[in-house]
C-alpha cells in the first residue's frame, strides 16, 4: 500500500483529453495542478479508411472521426520533459509521480495489444512488476515515474497479463471486478442497495498480481451520486470511511468518480453528470475523501483540488520552468 504516495490521496485529473478539438490544455492543467498526479486517458481504436491502418487515440467516444490525438502525442510526448526531470532528479522514494490511468473506450483486442505496445516504448519509465506463477502472489513494484493503470475488463486482463508467460515484466494493473448490481430492482431500488450493502459484500475477490486497486461510484457513498445529493452526513462520512478502511485492508487502493462542484455557467466541458452544484458542497466531500485516505480523487477541476493536497516536488510542474512573460 506504500508504494503509492506512501497511501496517501492524489489528484486523479479526470477526462484529461481533449473533446471535439476542445480543451486541449488539460495535460498541461493537470502537470501544473503538482506531484503525484493522476491523469485519466480515455482510449479509442481509429481505422484510416484509406490505408486500413489502425492507432490508439484519445477519445471520449468508442467511435473516433480520426481528429483525435494518439496516446503517444497527446500523454507521452508531453510528459516526457517532466519525467526526464523526475529522472534527472532521482528522487525514488518519491516515485511515482504520474499514474497513468486508462479508461477503454472498447475491449477489442487490436486496440488492447496496439496499447501494450506503446507501453512497450516507454517501459524504462514504467513501474513494472513480475508476472508470479501465482496470481495471488503479488510481487513488489519496481519504481519508476509512470505508473500505469486499467480498469476491470476480463479482456483487458487476457492481453496484459494471461498472454504473458511467468517472468515478464507487468506494464499496467487492472482494478477488482466490480460486484454484479441485483436483479429485478427498479433504478430508485438500485441506487437504495449501492448505499446499504455491506462492504465486504461490495467487494470481495482478493488482490491479485494484476489487480491491485479499487475503482468505485461515488453511488456506493451518497444515494443517487451526486445528481440527488444533499448535504453531507456524519452518516455519509461513516459510510466513506467503512468502504475506504475495508479496501484498504484487503490490499487495494480506491477510487471513487467523480467529485465536482460548479455552475453551469461554469462548465468547460465537465458534464453535470459529477456535479455536486457548487464549489462548497465539493470542497465538503473532497476534505472527507482526503482524510478517509482515498487514494485517487477524481474531479474535473484540477486546481481547485490541488490546494487542500500534500504535493511534492513542485519544481516539477511545466510552469515553474517556463519563460517569464515580461
Amino acid at each position: 500500500m506504500d508504494f503509492l504516495n506512501h497511501n496517501q490521496p492524489m489528484l486523479d485529473a479526470h477526462n484529461c483529453y481533449p473533446y471535439e478539438g476542445h480543451w486541449n490544455d488539460r495535460i498541461q492543467r493537470a502537470l501544473n495542478s503538482g506531484f503525484p498526479v493522476s491523469i485519466e486517458q480515455d482510449l479509442a481504436w481509429h481505422v484510416d479508411p484509406a490505408t486500413g491502418k489502425g492507432r490508439v487515440v484519445v477519445s471520449h467516444t468508442p467511435h473516433p472521426t480520426g481528429q483525435e490525438p494518439t496516446l503517444e502525442d497527446y500523454f507521452f510526448k508531453q510528459v516526457s520533459p517532466v519525467v526526464e526531470k523526475i529522472i534527472a532528479e532521482n528522487k525514488r522514494s518519491q516515485w511515482p509521480l504520474i499514474v497513468l490511468h486508462f479508461d477503454f473506450k472498447d475491449n477489442q483486442t487490436a486496440l488492447l495489444e496496439a496499447v501494450w505496445n506503446v507501453l512497450g516504448q516507454h517501459e524504462d519509465w514504467l513501474s513494472t512488476a513480475l508476472k508470479t506463477s501465482d496470481p495471488a502472489k503479488l510481487s513488489p513494484i519496481d519504481r519508476k515515474p509512470i505508473l500505469v493503470v486499467t480498469e476491470e475488463a476480463d479482456e483487458q486482463q487476457k492481453v496484459f497479463y494471461d498472454a504473458l508467460p511467468v517472468g515478464a515484466r507487468l506494464r499496467l494493473f487492472g482494478s477488482a471486478h466490480s460486484h454484479d448490481t441485483p436483479g429485478n430492482m427498479t433504478k430508485d431500488q438500485l441506487m437504495h442497495w449501492a448505499v446499504t450493502v455491506s462492504p465486504e459484500e461490495l467487494l470481495k475477490e482478493k488482490p491479485t498480481n494484476y489487480r491491485r486497486w479499487w475503482n468505485s461510484s461515488w453511488y456506493s457513498v451518497e444515494e443517487g451520486g451526486a445528481p440527488q445529493a444533499g448535504d453531507w452526513t456524519e452518516a455519509d462520512n461513516k459510510r466513506l470511511r467503512s468502504l475506504v478502511d475495508h479496501a484498504h485492508a484487503m490490499g487495494y487502493w480506491v477510487r471513487f468518480y467523480a467529485l465536482d462542484g460548479f455552475a453551469p455557467v461554469e462548465d468547460q466541458g465537465w458534464g453535470m453528470s459529477y456535479n455536486f452544484g457548487s464549489r462548497e458542497a465539493v470542497v465538503l466531500r473532497w476534505k472527507a475523501a482526503i482524510s478517509a485516505g482515498v487514494n485517487f480523487i477524481p474531479t474535473n477541476q484540477y486546481e481547485a483540488l490541488a490546494p487542500y493536497l500534500k504535493q511534492d516536488a513542485k519544481e516539477l510542474r511545466p510552469s515553474a520552468s517556463a519563460p517569464s512573460s515580461r
